[in-house]
């Protein structure tokens, strides 16, 4: 029997990453990627870095828990970097990675296309809704 080594079963894993099944590391990635409140972050994170007293006031209707809550995920994925700056009051900024800028690309266009199309989709909820209301 043929011994491989770690760098040699992670890279045949990699390469049997499958997002559409529930129990593949990549859906669980999905999965927090796709959560609203780590697309604000990202996107508000894109242009350069920011305190968290000025990540709280960008996003509209995030509590400082759940702020705190997306920031150490983000942290501990990689995304973003955390630094504390002794101070009074303890200064904390926040900034993307390069993964995180990368991601970033991704997550920025899909906030663009919800600005741009939201009149659309709008429209045609109302749409279904008026044709469905009866059924």
């Amino acid at each position: 029997m043929a011994t491989t080594t770690a760098a040699q079963r992670r890279e045949q894993a990699r390469i049997e990453y499958d997002a559409f099944l529930k129990s593949c590391p990549t859906n669980q990635l999905l999965d927090r990627i796709s959560d609203k409140w780590v697309s604000l972050v990202v996107s508000a994170l894109a242009p350069g870095p920011l305190r968290y007293s000025d990540l709280g006031r960008k996003i509209a209707g995030v509590s400082p828990k759940m702020l705190t809550q997306t920031l150490r995920s983000l942290e501990r994925d990689g995304i973003l970097t955390r630094s504390v700056t002794p101070s009074v009051p303890v200064r904390v900024d926040y900034e993307l990675t390069p993964l995180g800028s990368n991601l970033a690309l991704l997550l920025t266009a899909v906030k663009d296309w919800a600005e741009t199309h939201f009149d659309e989709v709008r429209d045609a909820r109302e749409r279904y809704d008026a044709e469905n209301a009866d059924a």
